[in-house]
């Protein structure tokens, strides 16, 4: 944690020591141990290794499986019930390690520990949970863990947004080579399908010199790639193109990713910085959600599936290969069928290279909810299947025009089934899958592209 004259800051650190004297007298011959699982988006992913550099700076050490755990926490997603219902099931499995080890503390954290309904559920059902904070308690982890180790009773902690944005933070991260760095938290759009804002809170923003400090301190240390992450990066507070044009100036070999974005605020300014920033990825990733205007009107998306299509039409005016990828809601309550074909028109008019498609999930305390819902699951499936059949006859095409081209990838797997592959992004964002061997993983290559299928593109190393 680097420290600096802010006075939260401060408070933390004396909660760090304080906590950090309690766990050498409880483990005085090793660390304790934490498993800490993030769910759902790269927002999620990036707060859990913010929380693991809490953790780790208080003393704990990590495992990967919870039966070796001191503590457990579940970093949690509610943007759809299946994912809660799912956390709730692994809570109930947790069971039998609290029943053999007393000790055990268990957490959940994140968007659903947000939500009222899930403390009153934890408290009446489950037993085993000690820990529940929502998404704004996370400077109070410290003292939370300290009394929960010190009284052994639930904690709950779901304060409200307070507006600050703590810097200095430290993480542990998972790659060593690929990076997320938040500039904004939380939303103001109110979709009506979404809770997001109920869970993350208004839209507040970093500075453009904290962010520039951070992703500088990163590429010094190695990283190739920088994904920048808000609820609506094109919201950003100081203006997101500009930040993209700052970023850009930072000496390195690196490339910029971004989501997401929304197209109510996607200009021509932000197309302009994407084309002209050579470290940033020519793709975006612009949710459309539908293709008829009657249902983006009652989601509460404010554009038209006009206004959309101008976005898209600018950026191939200025890049033939610029690449969309969108996602897309079957079954919104009241949809009906030649409106949903409305959307698989619009998929071929824009001509996706990657489509994430969902069936519509009701979210309790939304807009949404409250409307009537006539389509059956039944009729949603079906529908989903026939908008991922009209994508895949389109995406084999859409892809050839990357064959016999040579394209800059930075490797990051292996391609799972496949020994002696690995894959990475171009900077379109469509992933390549070429010969070679694990010790590539991290590092740019120039391949030639041979071959498009349906999901990726197939290449080979230029020499």
């Amino acid at each position: 944690m680097h420290l600096n004259n802010d006075k939260e800051i401060v408070k933390i650190e004396q909660s760090r020591a304080r906590l950090s004297e309690l766990l050498k007298q409880k483990y005085p011959e090793r660390k304790p141990v934490c498993y800490l699982h993030s769910y759902g988006c790269q927002q999620n992913v990036s707060d859990g290794e913010k929380l693991k550099g809490m953790l780790s700076e208080a003393g704990y050490d990590f495992c990967d499986t919870a039966e070796n755990a001191d503590l457990i926490i579940l970093n949690t997603c509610a943007v759809r019930e299946n994912a809660e219902d799912k956390i709730y099931g692994i809570i109930g499995e947790y069971k039998h390690l609290k029943n053999n080890n007393p000790e055990l503390i268990i957490g959940i954290c994140g968007c659903m520990a947000q939500e009222s309904k899930t403390a009153e559920r934890i408290k009446s059902t489950y037993k085993q949970v000690e820990l529940v904070f929502g998404t704004f308690a996370y400077k109070q982890l410290f003292d939370m863990l300290y009394e929960v180790i010190s009284n052994r009773r639930l904690v709950i902690n779901q304060s409200e947004d307070d507006g600050n944005i703590i810097e200095g933070l430290s993480a542990v991260r998972t790659s060593s080579f690929s990076a997320s760095v938040s500039v904004m938290y939380g939303c103001n759009n109110f979709c009506s399908y979404c809770i997001v804002p109920y869970v993350r809170g208004r839209e507040r923003s970093r500075t453009p010199d904290a962010v520039y400090d951070e992703v500088s301190g990163l590429i010094k240390s190695g990283y190739k790639e920088i994904m920048l992450l808000g609820q609506n990066v094109n919201s950003y507070s100081y203006g997101f193109p500009q930040l993209l044009r700052k970023l850009n100036s930072i000496d390195g070999d690196f490339i910029i990713r971004f989501m997401s974005s929304h197209p109510k605020d996607a200009s021509h300014e932000l197309i302009d910085a994407i084309v002209e920033c050579e470290k940033v990825a020519k793709c975006l990733h612009l949710p459309v959600q539908c293709g008829c205007n009657r249902i983006l009107k009652e989601m509460n998306r404010r554009y038209t599936v006009e206004d959309y299509l101008e976005i898209v039409s600018y950026a191939r005016s200025r890049i033939t290969d610029f690449s969309f990828s969108t996602d897309i809601i079957v079954g919104f309550p009241g949809e009906t069928y030649d409106e949903f074909c409305q959307t698989k028109e619009l998929i071929k008019n824009v001509g996706y290279d990657n489509i994430f498609s969902f069936v519509y999930s009701k979210r309790s305390g939304t807009k949404a909810a409250l409307m009537q819902d006539n389509i059956s699951e039944k009729q949603k499936g079906l529908w989903l299947r026939e908008l991922l059949m009209e994508q895949r006859e389109t995406s084999q095409k859409l892809l050839s025009r990357f064959v016999g081209k040579t394209v800059r990838v930075l490797i990051d797997s292996d391609v799972s089934g496949k020994e002696g592959y690995v894959c990475g992004k171009n900077s379109e964002g469509i992933i390549v899958e070429l010969m070679g061997s694990s010790e590539l993983i991290g590092s740019f290559a120039q391949v030639k592209v041979i071959k498009a299928m349906n999901w990726a593109l197939l290449g080979e190393i230029v020499i």
